[in-house]
């Protein structure tokens, strides 16, 4: 008969493994890891934006001391400036045509993509070039060489026997021209969008095309509500990005948002206003008001995406 070993009443359980570090131990050593990315944001990002808040409320040229002058540059900014107005039509119209192509573009070409058997890889990374040289000045240079008075533009449709002539000197196409810069670059949401449509399953459309659904059907009652989420996200993204366009606008404009202030983007005047005109107390209350308005304007999408975004695990027919 094999004896039994019996632990003596009291003592305690053997170990089973490493001996588990402290609770704080543990905390400290994550505070180790995160410190270099919390140094960061509070020198680089939370302590500017501190400064930035109080110079708002100054009058403040870069060269003497800050006076402090209350809300004047924001009334000032309201009720007194014709150019901030027009800053603000030209910096939505801006929006409102390039956001809702680029989307429209990218959505496109993932579509087509997305059939492509061979060579999927070389057609991505083609397409997405585009979005990594276009934020560039040279770029935006080369742009603008396209679209003056003898450009290739110019020269195409000339051909064609449309005489418009350079668009970036025409009042009433040179926002547009600056807007195209922004649509060519539709790669970032281009590969996002084919990321969502290869996560449609194959049945919804083998089951809809059974059912004799056309293309236009399948694209409206499957594709749209499968990839709603991926459009919120595109659509959030490319809304804050294009509220701060200011690269383009700079060099199609030469840095004066001309002609007749048709490419004065809010971001250009804000540069306007702090370092050609040295008022950097009014660039700032321009920055904190552009941070208000996009918050706005995200909170608003966010609000009503529960008519319209829809997820796997929702319940009700109404979205979220």
């Amino acid at each position: 008969m094999t004896a039994t070993a019996t632990r003596p009443q009291g003592a305690a359980p053997p170990a089973t493994g490493g001996k588990r570090a402290p609770k704080r131990e543990r905390q400290g050593a994550a505070w180790v890891f995160l410190s270099p990315w919390v140094l960061g944001a509070a020198v680089l990002t939370l302590l500017p934006m501190a400064v930035s808040l109080y110079l708002s409320f100054t009058d403040y040229d870069m060269f003497d001391a800050p006076q402090w002058i209350g809300f004047r540059n924001y009334t000032q900014m309201f009720t007194e400036d014709p150019r901030y107005w027009r800053s603000v039509v030209t910096t939505l119209t801006y929006v409102v045509i390039a956001v809702p192509l680029q989307l429209a573009m990218a959505l496109a070409v993932a579509i087509a993509l997305k059939s492509v058997k061979r060579g999927k890889g070389f057609y991505r990374s083609a397409f997405y070039a585009p979005s990594l040289l276009g934020a560039s000045m040279s770029i935006a240079l080369v742009w603008r060489a396209i679209f003056n008075d003898g450009g290739s533009v110019d020269n195409l449709l000339s051909g064609m026997g449309i005489d418009i002539g350079g668009w970036i000197n025409k009042p009433g196409w040179a926002i547009l021209s600056v807007a195209l810069l922004t649509i060519w670059q539709f790669g970032a949401p281009m590969v996002i969008f084919l990321a969502g449509l290869q996560q449609i399953p194959v049945e919804l459309y083998e089951a809809a095309a059974v059912d004799g659904a056309s293309w236009w059907r399948q694209f409206r009652s499957i594709t749209i509500p499968m990839l709603s989420p991926v459009l919120f996200f595109n659509l959030v993204l490319q809304m804050i990005q294009a509220f701060q366009v200011f690269t383009p606008a700079f060099a199609v404009s030469a840095g004066k948002g001309g002609p007749a202030d048709s490419t004065l983007v809010y971001t250009l005047y804000l540069y306007d206003r702090g370092f050609t005109a040295s008022h950097m107390g009014y660039a700032s209350a321009m920055a904190w008001v552009l941070l208000l308005a996009i918050g706005v304007v995200t909170a608003v999408l966010f609000r009503t995406s529960r008519a319209w975004v829809f997820y796997a695990n929702d319940t009700n027919e109404g979205g979220r």
